[in-house]
């Protein structure tokens, strides 16, 4: 009879473990391609981009309260009764009456109470500007998380799947074994084992990757295509401090913050100039005339107005302390933006580095466990070793390859965080091939409060009907 030898069986086992990972769909992908579908795809920057355009919007009603304001009123108005006198009795006095009038009101000066909350909601266009920016970095970094996640649990399920067809041709040598006598039942039962294990691990190494492809897709806006290797990591300065300093002048969040107290100290001024008179110009022109008569009635006025509080039950002085309250939260939370800003940075300097760490120490724990699986195997083969022994290197490879994978892809994870740390993940700053979004423009359509009929006035009515479409 034939006997089988160790070294026949565990001979594939190496390349077996070392295998690439298969590929997941046929078109490749870059992180580049997932980052610029996340760009467009993404619905909450559409969310925020509208909450943009409505605080345009605030600036433009603002304005409007320093413009005349013109009205119009018509009524008809129908009379009717009867007269009795004496000695002529009853005369009927049914009337019908017509009127037409039009009101202007002009403010001439309300000690810039009206022109401060024109500044200050100049000032939460801009906060609102650096929110969405905030907001765009957030995308970014979650489509980068996405995207190494599919990776990462796409690999393992490619190891689990090769770990699994080794621990078959070993069950199978286990039992050809066995019906030589080479081997005991033990053995055999722990080849069955470790089997049973692969599979169980497989099957949750399947369902991670399936929860990583459907976070890609609420992620990005689609399916993952066959992910590649994405290339060099961000060029990072080495320099935490350095990184600190940069965070705290460029990220959106402290800018955000900035424009937030600069809109309160103008809304506290505003609220202080409400106890103040306010002078405006007031015109009227109207006719009245009796239906089916000769008489009417054209009369005008223009005035003068100076009107001012005396007392209102204290309303305005609380309105007052409260904006001066707001305006000392919002100094607050400038301060408490930078503490966060520099903390987020120096936290995602540390997960680099223990990334790194933890990729070094994973590379030389690869290296000697396929040193230590080599020289099990040999052994093996002289009957020093038993099956449970092959198997326990073989995991031991298993884990340290799994470990190195996730080593890898938590390396570029925090180096993109740290570019998100530092305000610096944008689509500008990436270079992304996208068409990016102007949050100027729309602002610019509406600052002056254009009426619909003027030529401003009907690009906005296209630019809207345009977004409506998308």
């Amino acid at each position: 009879m034939t006997r089988l030898t160790t070294k026949k069986v565990l001979a594939p086992v190496l390349a077996l473990a070392l295998a690439v990972s298969t590929p997941i769909t046929a078109w490749s992908e870059t992180l580049a391609d997932t980052l610029v579908s996340a760009y467009r795809n993404s619905g909450l920057l559409e969310q925020n981009r509208a909450l943009l355009r409505a605080a345009d919007e605030d600036v433009a009603v603002t304005v409007s309260q320093l413009r005349p304001i013109i009205g119009w009123s018509a009524d008809v108005t129908r009379g009717f009764g009867r007269n009795r006198t004496q000695g002529n009795g009853s005369v009927s006095i049914d009337s019908t009456d017509a009127s037409f009038g039009l009101t202007a009101q002009l403010l001439l000066y309300d000690f810039g109470r009206t022109r401060l909350q024109v500044e200050a909601a100049k000032e939460t266009v801009l906060s609102t500007r650096e929110s969405l920016r905030s907001i765009e970095q957030q995308v970014l970094l979650r489509a980068v998380a996405a995207f190494m996640n599919v990776r990462r649990n796409s690999q393992f399920v490619s190891l689990r799947q090769n770990n699994l067809r080794l621990l078959r041709q070993e069950l199978q040598a286990a039992r050809d074994r066995f019906e030589v006598g080479e081997v005991t039942r033990t053995d055999v039962s722990q080849a069955e084992a470790a089997l049973a294990l692969a599979q169980s691990g497989l099957a949750s190494a399947q369902g991670n990757l399936t929860r990583a492809i459907e976070e890609f897709v609420s992620a990005v806006g689609r399916e993952p295509g066959n992910l590649q290797a994405p290339g060099s990591l961000p060029n990072l300065s080495g320099d935490v401090n350095a990184a600190k300093a940069v965070a705290v002048r460029a990220h959106p969040d402290i800018h955000s913050a900035q424009h937030d107290v600069a809109a309160a100290d103008l809304t506290a001024d505003a609220a202080a100039a409400a106890t103040r008179p306010r002078i405006g110009l007031n015109a009227r022109a109207g006719v009245e005339e009796e239906w089916g008569g000769s008489d009417y009635v054209r009369s005008g006025s223009v005035g003068v107005e100076i009107s001012g509080p005396i007392y209102q039950g204290g309303q305005l002085t609380a309105l007052r302390r409260q904006a001066i309250a707001r305006r000392d939260a919002t100094r607050g939370a400038l301060h408490l933006a930078r503490l966060q800003v520099q903390q987020d940075v120096g936290n995602a300097y540390a997960d680099l580095r223990a990334a790194r760490a933890s990729r070094e120490a994973s590379q030389e724990a690869v290296r000697a466990a396929t040193v230590a699986f080599r020289g099990v195997r040999e052994e093996a083969q002289l009957g020093a070793r038993t099956t449970l022994d092959v198997l326990d290197a073989e995991q031991d490879l298993l884990d340290a390859r799994t470990n190195l994978i996730s080593a890898e892809i938590d390396v570029y994870v925090a180096a993109y965080a740290i570019l998100a740390a530092m305000g610096q993940l944008t689509a500008k700053d990436l270079n992304l091939a996208v068409q990016t979004y102007d949050p100027a423009a729309y602002y610019n359509l509406v600052k002056t409060a254009p009426v619909d009929i003027s030529p401003q006035g009907q690009q906005l009515d296209r630019v809207l009907r345009a977004l409506g479409k998308e």
